[in-house]
């Protein structure tokens, strides 16, 4: 590996003094793939790491800390381990004895990362559609009542549909989709739960 003073040295030979890539090998002693490498590049060299390192404090319980973080995939987040709770149980329940900072640096790298969720705002016609419940006051025999709505909308054409009904249960959920199936004249690909976007 060659020093900043040799690189520096190479690249005035070839760029001050014009002289050949194979006459800086032969004076410098170089090989001329590294005469054309310093001639490419004139930072420092890079370090590369060619085999991982080995972890012998760490290294019996990686597999403990890749089960622990696999099973916080299923946890809710509050409940899922932070690198520090990893150490604390490192050591009370295996008698680990290393520092906190190699378990959160190898945690850090090592935490399966949750893949974004997300609900496209952009439809194809009759492929999905939204519905969800609200509450509404109307008025009946002259005095108000608060009714229930089952509300469906079409994500494409945005057309609205809604019926009232006493409760959400699961059976004024049904007979909802079923009344808006036959409202739309057709039943879409996908139908969320969850109140149509305002757009």
């Amino acid at each position: 590996m060659l020093k900043v003073d040799q690189k520096e040295q190479i690249r005035r030979d070839f760029y001050i003094e014009g002289k050949s890539i194979r006459q800086i090998a032969r004076e410098q002693h170089h090989d001329r793939r590294t005469v054309r490498a310093a001639i490419r590049d004139a930072g420092p060299s890079r370090y590369s790491l060619t085999k991982p390192r080995s972890r012998p404090v760490l290294g019996p319980f990686v597999a403990t800390i890749n089960e622990w973080l696999a099973g916080d995939q299923f946890s809710p987040p509050k409940q899922r381990h932070t690198a520090r709770r990893i150490y604390h149980r490192l050591i009370k329940e295996h008698s680990y004895t290393g520092g906190e900072s190699t378990v959160r640096e190898y945690v850090q790298k090592h935490r399966v990362r949750q893949s974004q969720v997300f609900i496209p705002l952009t439809y194809d016609p009759g492929e999905d559609a939204q519905v969800d419940f609200g509450e509404a006051v109307v008025i009946m025999k002259g005095r108000p009542v608060t009714v229930q709505v089952f509300v469906g909308r079409l994500c494409f054409s945005k057309i609205p549909f809604l019926v009232a009904s006493p409760n959400q249960q699961q059976e004024a959920l049904f007979e909802g989709h079923d009344k808006a199936f036959d409202f739309f004249g057709g039943v879409p690909r996908t139908v969320w739960l969850t109140g149509c976007p305002r757009q």
